[in-house]
């Protein structure tokens, strides 16, 4: 009997050891975020059907497993030169590129048996195709990352699409200029990710690699261990992130009369405006670094992913809807929660 339970407590630890290194692999942090992509899209379609923004959800975020390990799949054999990123599973050995492998393709067959119950039961089959065209981008998108420059464009672009095709899946009989625009910031708050944060916490590895990035393009280096970050790419930091909140207020002007704002719609420009603020002064902190510290960065990463992907949801705020609201909850929960079971920080993770 003593055996017994010591087997099964074996089983148990083992099983949850290996659960946290799947988890690690998926990159959890900021799952919820991908994976509420599509709800948003739905939402800004006016469509509040519970079962359905559940399903989107879902295959949102298996295609975000899918994306991330695939990735870390491609990237394997740079990766494992970095001492930074010791603590992603595929470097540090925890789990086998075998099995890797088959929990990316898993997941992505997942998202797609929930993407055609989702198709059956609306009777609705054209958004197959977009959410085909949004995984193919980001498959291009791990396959070339490192090998070109500005392949950014294709993750973003794969995020705008996998946004419209929640959209497909709206209520309203026609894409909106309001789905549209959520569309469109998505793919730019993701573009900034990918040139500026992902630019920045990589650029050590990526330098000695010799991989091909905007980041390095435009003169980012680390020298002695400070950071370098030439004028123009600052410019180029702040000038998306200036398009992002100018899109963000385009609505309240186009979609809303402005001429008829409520209270609760001015305290919506406040709120924006100010988190504007806040997330460009990260941005700041982020590209004058004197010493180059890849923790520190993270910390600043995390806080300016949790600011800016806050932005969409609290502008849709205005179609009173209590949806956008939980939208803003969900991601901050799933992006706290993980890096506290995984890595014992709160903004830090330490796979990002």
């Amino acid at each position: 009997m003593i055996i017994y339970d010591g087997f099964l407590c074996y089983l148990d630890f083992h099983f949850r050891r290996m659960l946290r290194e799947y988890l690690k692999l998926a990159r959890s942090f900021n799952a919820v975020l991908t994976g509420i992509a599509p709800v948003i899209g739905a939402i800004a379609m006016q469509q509040y059907d519970l079962l359905i923004l559940i399903v989107l959800f879902f295959i949102g975020f298996f295609g975000h497993i899918f994306g991330f390990v695939f990735n870390d799949i491609i990237d394997y054999h740079i990766d494992k030169s970095s001492k930074d990123i010791n603590d992603r599973p595929l470097v540090s050995g925890t789990i086998s590129l075998r099995n890797a492998k088959a929990f990316a393709f898993g997941s992505m067959i997942i998202a797609f048996v929930l993407s055609l119950y989702l198709a059956f039961s609306t009777n609705r089959f054209f958004p197959l195709l977009i959410l085909v065209v949004s995984a193919l981008l980001v498959i291009i998108y791990d396959l070339v990352s490192k090998k070109f420059l500005f392949t950014d464009i294709f993750i973003a672009l794969g995020v705008f699409f996998l946004i419209l095709y929640g959209a497909s899946n709206g209520a309203l009989p026609s894409l909106t200029v309001l789905a549209f625009i959520v569309c469109l910031l998505g793919a730019i708050q993701v573009l900034f990710m990918q040139i500026v944060t992902g630019g920045i916490k990589d650029i050590e590895n990526d330098f000695k690699r010799g991989a091909k990035t905007l980041a390095l393009h435009m003169g980012v280096r680390v020298s002695e261990g400070k950071l370098h970050t030439s004028p123009a790419y600052k410019a180029l930091a702040y000038g998306i992130q200036l398009v992002d909140l100018s899109i963000v207020f385009l609505p309240f002007f186009i979609v809303w009369n402005v001429r008829r704002l409520s209270l609760f719609q001015y305290f919506q420009w406040v709120t924006l405006f100010l988190l504007g603020v806040l997330m460009f002064l990260l941005t700041y902190k982020l590209l004058t670094m004197e010493g180059f510290d890849r923790m520190r960065a993270r910390k600043y990463i995390g806080s300016h992913y949790l600011v800016n992907f806050s932005l969409v949801p609290i502008m849709l705020m205005t179609l009173e809807n209590p949806w956008p609201c939980l939208l803003i909850i969900f991601p901050v929960l799933g992006f706290v929660f993980s890096n506290i079971v995984l890595h014992g920080t709160l903004l830090q993770p330490k796979t990002m």
